[in-house]
């Protein structure tokens, strides 16, 4: 099996678990974290044009796990995860991943806020390896061993 298609399926069996679980993913923390990593993952590479910060923001908004919660609230966090990155990639880095950290008290919202990561780096068919190494830096902060993940 091609790489490519190991990243799309792996990205497909991610949603589906993370849709089995959608009535239990409805926390203030999982939401933060979720937002936390969504920006994490959209600037792995230290840069965020136009195009992938509108693809992130609507795969964000189409999730069926995010629309517990309002689109717009969703938006607003992941933007302000995002300029915190933009300004200050190193500094900023350390503030996001503490907001992803907040998921760490419950293992079920831990593992759907890393799968929802790898969900949005495999979108476009490439989860490059900027983007499985801010994922495995968020397995670290939830205290989650990377190769559960395959990472």
């Amino acid at each position: 099996m091609a790489l490519w298609d190991r990243v799309k399926e792996s990205a497909s069996q991610m949603q589906t678990q993370l849709v089995a679980k959608k009535n239990d993913l409805k926390s203030g923390a999982f939401r933060d974290a979720s937002m936390a990593m969504c920006a994490l993952v959209a600037a792995a590479d230290g840069t965020v044009d136009p195009s992938e910060r509108q693809r992130v923001a609507q795969l964000i908004a189409t999730n069926e796990v995010l629309q517990n919660f309002p689109a717009d609230d969703l938006r607003r966090r992941f933007e302000d995860n995002l300029d915190k990155l933009m300004a200050d990639f190193a500094f900023g880095k350390v503030s996001v991943l503490q907001e992803v950290a907040k998921a760490k008290k419950k293992p079920a919202e831990a593992r759907a806020v890393i799968q929802i990561g790898i969900v949005i780096g495999g979108a476009d068919g490439n989860f490059d390896k900027d983007e499985q190494a801010i994922v495995r830096e968020a397995c670290f902060a939830l205290g989650l061993p990377p190769h559960e993940f395959d990472l």
